[in-house]
C-alpha cells in the first residue's frame, strides 16, 4: 500500500450487506484508501440462502476466506457495523498478525471474558416489551420449531435502525434487506471465542452512537466497561446506521483510526 493510505474492510451488520457501506466506501476511496466491503453468507448479493447458512461459522465465511487470501505482509484496518462485530471478532482471533486494528461501530464487542451468548442474553433483556415489531420470521425447520431467521420490518427499520437517516436510505434498505439466520447452537458459540493472546493483541477502537435506539449507548458503554478498547470515539447525534446518518463523521473517525494505527 501507499504510504499513509490503508486498506479498509467493511462488514455490514444483520439483514443489511456490502451495499450499506457506499456512502463511506466511496468516501474512503476519495481520500485514497483501498477498500472492501463485504457480503457475509446469503446477506446481500451472495448466492447462498439463509437456510443453507446452518452456523456462524457459515455466516462468516466469505471474511475467513478473503482474510486468508491476503498476501502475508498485508495488514487491514477491520472495520464492524452492529452484528458485524462478532465477524470481525472471528477474524481477530485467526488472522490478529494481518489486522493494525480493528474498529467497532456501534456494533457487539466480545471478549475473552464476555461470550456472544452473554452480549446477545444481554441486549435482548434491555429491548422494549415490542423489540420484534413488524419483523417477518422464517420457520425452514417447520412451523411447530422455532424460528430459524428474521427479517427487520419497515416499521422496525424506521424507529429503531433509521431514525435519522435520510428517508432514501431507509427506501434502499427495504428493497435489499434479507433474513438473517438465528444461531444459538454450540458451534456458532465456538466459533466466537476469543482469547487474549490472539483477539486481545489485536488494536481496538469503539465508535459509540448515542441516538442508537437498537445497541443503546449504555449498552456500548458497557460492552467498553466490560472488555476495554484502546480508544472510544463518539459520533454525536448518529442513529444505529451510522453510515447513512453521519457518513462524513465516520469517514473522519477511520482517517483519524488509519492515521493513528497504522
Amino acid at each position: 500500500m501507499e504510504k499513509g493510505k490503508s486498506h479498509f474492510v467493511l462488514v455490514h451488520g444483520a439483514c443489511h450487506g456490502a451495499w450499506c457501506w457506499y456512502k463511506v466506501a466511496t468516501r474512503l476511496k476519495s481520500m485514497g484508501h483501498r477498500v472492501t466491503a463485504m457480503d457475509m453468507a446469503a446477506s446481500g448479493v451472495h448466492p447462498k440462502q439463509v437456510h443453507e447458512v446452518h452456523s456462524f461459522s457459515d455466516y462468516f465465511e466469505p471474511l475467513m476466506e478473503f482474510m486468508a487470501s491476503l498476501p502475508p505482509e498485508e495488514r487491514v484496518i477491520l472495520v464492524g457495523h452492529s452484528k458485524g462485530g462478532f465477524c470481525i471478532s472471528a477474524a481477530m482471533e485467526r488472522f490478529p498478525e494481518k489486522i493494525s486494528v480493528a474498529v467497532f461501530a456501534t456494533a457487539f464487542m466480545p471478549g475473552p471474558k464476555l461470550t456472544s451468548q452473554t452480549l446477545s442474553q444481554e441486549v435482548n433483556e434491555r429491548l422494549d416489551s415490542d423489540k420484534f415489531m413488524d419483523a417477518q420470521f422464517g420457520f425452514h425447520n417447520g412451523l411447530d420449531e422455532p424460528a430459524t431467521s428474521l427479517l427487520f420490518g419497515p416499521n422496525f427499520m424506521a424507529s429503531k435502525l433509521y431514525q435519522l437517516s435520510p428517508p432514501e436510505d431507509l427506501t434502499l434498505a427495504l428493497t435489499l434487506a434479507r433474513h438473517v439466520g438465528f444461531h444459538k447452537d454450540e458451534e456458532s458459540f465456538k466459533a466466537t471465542a476469543v482469547t487474549k493472546e490472539k483477539y486481545g493483541s489485536v488494536r481496538r477502537v469503539y465508535i459509540v452512537c448515542n441516538k442508537d435506539n437498537i445497541i443503546r449507548e449504555d449498552f456500548q458503554r458497557w460492552m467498553i466497561g466490560n472488555s476495554p478498547p484502546d480508544e472510544v470515539k463518539l459520533i454525536a447525534d448518529s442513529d444505529h446506521m451510522v453510515m447513512f446518518s453521519k457518513p462524513n463523521e465516520l469517514c473522519s473517525c477511520l482517517q483519524e483510526i488509519a492515521e493513528k494505527y497504522t
